[in-house]
């Protein structure tokens, strides 16, 4: 009898499987609410261009102050009970926005404190997380279990979009926000039900025997990035990318409603048509790498952006826009997931397991800290030169991003690597 369930590589493994569970639940209520947590200053406060900017920079402001500290923390604490604290607390947060506006008190300024908080509780779940996944499986499994993540990720902006649209529109944009306050609740529900122990990482050591100290701890995370020249590459990359994206995604819903003039359903569509393109790449994100290579695969899809994003630009009113959004959407969706998986995976099977955190919790400081600085921008651009100019700067802004790879020795890399030696067991105090 044929078997209905897969049985090879992470398929078999119960406690991925648990994890994978519970982040494929959460993405498909935080599509919903990408769409729906901005729709709420846009439509029910009357929020203008530049609070709506100002809103996407306080959801990545934590990226910025909470980053390296959560890495050393998540060097030094259990990864999954920072996980299961993650999810509840967002969940908790996300429910009170519903709560508000039933009871007619919701502002702008509860918004933002919801959404600082959200950033600061994503923060160290996200460096727990990519800091876990390691532990929980063979280091040989790594890429697949990141491809079976971004899978979730692309099936969920599929269909959570237009979900979050429709919801939207029947329900009103704060109850479509309790569907992600639900959606965090299940998810920490399945991370807590994770049966492996978990090994205690191990503390870091001065010559003299005594423990690190956390700037100590701090320090070494970022001199590990920084000190290897295909990370600080990756991080230069991915950074240059995110501030000029934020530059034109910052003002880019406020654009689709009162410039092209389109409805939260129709805007849901295009993300979940062009959420095609981000499945497509989760499926061959491996395969392209093998075939062609990290630093070449890297490179072509970079060079994929600043066109697709450009698309926007040109986009005309109304119904007509839908070809460009959907096609820009479709290219952004495949080079950005494709790019994720590799670099990612990358990161990942060279750190030394004591390293995790903070390697992650470095790369995220420089990479989403660029995030909120572009929101910033791209709203005040949007206040000076206009919503169209403003995506037009982000799109050509973002197409530089692929120099940092191009002149790094990360263009000639092809296999993954085996992880960097982890000679250094003990660092020196450091005195001010």
């Amino acid at each position: 009898m044929r078997r209905l369930w897969p049985t090879g590589g992470l398929w078999r493994h119960g406690d991925f499987l648990k994890l994978w569970a519970g982040e494929t639940i959460s993405q498909f209520g935080s599509t919903i609410d990408d769409i729906a947590f901005p729709l709420v200053a846009i439509l029910v406060l009357d929020a203008s261009a530049f609070e709506v900017a100002v809103l996407g920079t306080v959801l990545f402001l934590p990226f910025i102050l909470f980053t390296l500290p959560a890495g050393v923390w998540v060097d030094r604490l259990p990864r999954r009970p920072v996980l299961i604290i993650g999810d509840f607390g967002r969940a908790a947060l996300y429910a009170t926005v519903p709560i508000a506006y039933v009871a007619d008190v919701l502002t702008l300024w509860q918004l933002y404190v919801v959404g600082f908080l959200v950033g600061a509780f994503q923060v160290f779940f996200d460096v727990a997380y990519q800091s876990y996944l390691p532990s929980l499986v063979a280091r040989d499994q790594i890429i697949e279990g990141n491809s079976k993540f971004e899978i979730s990720r692309s099936a969920a902006q599929i269909s959570g979009p237009g979900l979050g649209g429709i919801l939207v529109e029947i329900l009103t944009a704060p109850y479509a926000v309790l569907v992600d306050a639900f959606s965090f609740l299940a998810s920490g529900l399945f991370i807590l039900r994770i049966r492996k122990p978990e090994e205690r990482p191990e503390r870091a050591t001065n010559v003299d025997g005594t423990r690190t100290s956390f700037w100590q701890d701090i320090k070494e995370g970022l001199g590990f990035v920084l000190g290897n020249p295909n990370l600080r590459a990756q991080a230069g990359c991915t950074g240059t990318s995110n501030f000029f994206f934020s530059v034109g995604f910052a003002i880019y819903l406020v654009f689709a409603v009162r410039e092209l003039g389109l409805s939260p359903g129709l805007i849901g569509v295009v993300f979940s048509v062009g959420a095609v393109g981000s499945l497509v790449a989760a499926f061959t994100a491996m395969r392209l790498s093998r075939r062609f290579g990290i630093g070449p695969t890297t490179i072509a899809v970079t060079l994929l952006q600043a066109p697709a994003f450009l698309a926007v630009a040109f986009a005309p009113e109304g119904n007509d826009a839908l070809p460009f959004l959907i096609v820009s959407q479709l290219v952004l969706g495949f080079a950005l997931v494709t790019y994720n998986i590799v670099q990612v995976s990358y990161r990942q099977a060279i750190c030394p397991a004591r390293l995790q955190g903070r390697m992650n919790s470095a790369m995220r400081f420089i990479v989403w800290g660029t995030i909120p600085l572009g929101t910033l921008t791209g709203g005040a651009l949007a206040s000076w030169v206009g919503l169209r100019e403003t995506i037009a700067i982000g799109a050509i802004g973002s197409g530089v991003s692929f120099l940092w790879i191009l002149l790094s020795p990360q263009r000639h890399l092809r296999e993954m690597p085996e992880p960097v030696d982890d000679t250094a067991a003990t660092t020196e105090p450091v005195t001010a």
